[in-house]
């Protein structure tokens, strides 16, 4: 994800990486990705939004797919920053 405005970190306990990633713009968390092991997948989710989630196959996936979720979700607030 070389091109995606959002830089994800890996959770760290102990110097050992978890299977938990934290996207950031800037400096605003924008995004989780963590593995569910009771399903077997990816799970995403945002602390923008409360119904913000999904799930994916791998990590990369999640991370892709929120990401998806996150453009789709700025285009609502578009209108707001374009001159009257």
């Amino acid at each position: 994800m070389a091109s995606s405005p959002i830089a994800w970190t890996q959770a760290r306990s102990a110097g050992v990486p978890m299977q938990r990633f934290t996207g950031h713009v800037g400096a605003v968390e924008v995004g989780l990705v963590e593995y569910d092991g009771s399903n077997r997948l990816w799970t995403w989710w945002s602390p923008l939004a409360e119904a913000a989630w999904g799930h994916a196959q791998d990590a990369e996936g999640a991370q892709r797919g929120f990401e998806a979720w996150l453009r789709e979700w700025l285009e609502n607030f578009r209108p707001f920053f374009e001159p009257a």
